[in-house]
């Protein structure tokens, strides 16, 4: 966190400043993970924590899913496995990245899993664990059709000869369209999955991402893998949320001003007022992920305040936007406006920003005052 985040967090308060709060709860985080822990049907439940835990913070998540009893976790690099390996001494922790070259070594001595999607990584694993004549644990990716990491069919002899060398202790894939019941794929999947497994040798396996674990016909295997879910992202689209929300995001208003028919406001003018407006503008910007994309247009996006929706109008800047609070005239300098939060998901932002909730988790700026709620 740079430096001038981590000084405004200390502070008693930061409502004398103009940054937006987040705030992410993590009792919450907790009760997601136990709800999925249910679902998971006596398989364990692992948790993904990569990309900072979808940007709510690693070290505070990790901790509290450790509290609540995850043992396993999942992160996408080398770099964030060695960062939890410092908070989770005990954990299994995979990196689903794969092996680096030349950092067979450090997996080792930090006792972390490469996941293996390609032979070449399997071969410098294998090569590695013969030299120290001690056989390390390693997943193994299978592709059952992303094409973009994992084994392919063609794969599997040499694969399988390379098995010898280390202790295979997952085999797992990634569903491409859990998120739509519908889909043929994911039947098709499971498949290829299921015969990839016959041809190995036995071994834990891995298939439910968060969405895989709502679909009824996608077997649990021996461990679950979710991610989106637990961080409060509907992992039904197009059904109710079964998750509880995560994080809330409010921004202050900087200034209000009210503007006549036909003046213009933002960049390049893209939004005339089509009568008296009352205006305000917030301090929250792309810079704090809030996407330009969500500027007004065909849908763009809105906030909520003084019991309205506040539709934001003209280009979303940097550090700046600007929304419309006639319905909400009450409103003055000081007060704050829910970005995410009770009325707004990470799924609707993601809606009107015409992209995914896990980009606009990811995305969560650092320059918020954050606030956790129910850590240690």
């Amino acid at each position: 966190m740079p430096e001038f985040a981590l000084l405004a967090a200390d502070r008693a308060d930061g409502r004398e400043n103009s940054q937006a709060i987040l705030t992410v709860d993590l009792d919450a985080l907790a009760d997601n993970w136990r709800l999925l822990k249910g679902r998971a049907r006596g398989a364990e439940c692992a948790a993904v924590v990569k990309a900072d835990a979808y940007g709510i913070g690693l070290r505070p998540a990790a901790k509290k899913l450790l509290a609540a009893g995850c043992k396993t976790f999942f992160v996408a690099h080398l770099a964030e496995a060695e960062f939890l390996r410092d908070i989770a001494p005990e954990a299994r922790i995979f990196a689903l990245n794969g092996l680096p070259p030349g950092s067979s070594a450090l997996f080792a001595r930090k006792n972390l899993c490469p996941v293996l999607g390609s032979l070449p990584e399997m071969e410098e694993w294998a090569a590695f664990c013969r030299a120290e004549n001690r056989k390390y644990d390693a997943a193994v990716h299978i592709d059952t059709g992303m094409n973009r990491l994992g084994l392919v069919k063609p794969d599997f002899p040499r694969a399988l000869d390379l098995l010898d060398a280390f202790t295979p202790a997952l085999i797992m894939t990634h569903f491409v369209s859990a998120e739509d019941a519908s889909a043929p794929r994911n039947r098709a999947q499971i498949e290829r999955f299921e015969e990839a497994c016959g041809l190995f040798p036995p071994m834990r396996a891995s298939l439910c991402n968060s969405s895989g674990m709502f679909l009824e016909e996608a077997p649990v295997f021996d461990l679950t893998r979710p991610g989106y879910a637990l961080y409060g992202g509907n992992p039904t689209p197009g059904s109710d949320n079964p998750m509880n929300p995560v994080v809330s995001l409010e921004a202050v208003i900087l200034q209000v001003r009210d503007i006549r028919a036909g003046e213009a406001a933002g960049y390049n003018a893209r939004w005339t007022a089509p009568s008296r407006r009352r205006l305000a503008t917030i301090g929250l910007g792309y810079a704090d992920g809030f996407p330009r994309s969500a500027s007004c247009g065909d849908i763009g996006a809105d906030v909520f305040a003084g019991g309205a929706w506040c539709p934001v109008v003209g280009r979303i800047s940097m550090d700046l936007s600007i929304i419309d609070i006639s319905d909400a005239a009450s409103l003055k300098r000081g007060d704050r406006v829910e970005v995410l939060g009770d009325h707004i998901s990470v799924d609707d932002l993601g809606r009107w920003s015409g992209t995914i909730g896990y980009e606009i988790l990811t995305d969560l700026g650092r320059r918020h005052k954050r606030v956790y709620v129910g850590g240690d």
